[in-house]
């Protein structure tokens, strides 16, 4: 049985860590940062277990070809196929 990619529900920067970045002594500009290095680690992390690696093996074009594959699905399938939802 075939799993969707990605939950609806599914977000890549919880409600507490959004909170817990707002509570932070920092900028607007600092906490935009901080929002998007969580979810970029969140989303690294999935990446990597695609490609059964760690993170820190992750190369620049197995990257690429993450996003490239992310983006024709959601061109040949719909945005609700693809893991990224934008």
């Amino acid at each position: 049985m075939d799993v969707a990619p990605q939950e609806s529900s599914t977000q890549f920067l919880s409600l507490e860590e959004s909170a817990k970045v707002d509570a932070a002594l920092l900028s607007s500009s600092e906490k935009f940062l901080t929002r998007l290095t969580i979810s970029s680690l969140k989303l690294l992390k999935y990446i990597a277990q695609e490609y059964s690696v760690a993170i820190e093996d992750l190369t620049t074009q197995q990257l690429i070809e993450w996003f490239e594959k992310d983006s024709k699905i959601r061109r040949e399938q719909g945005i609700e196929a693809a893991y990224l939802k934008w």
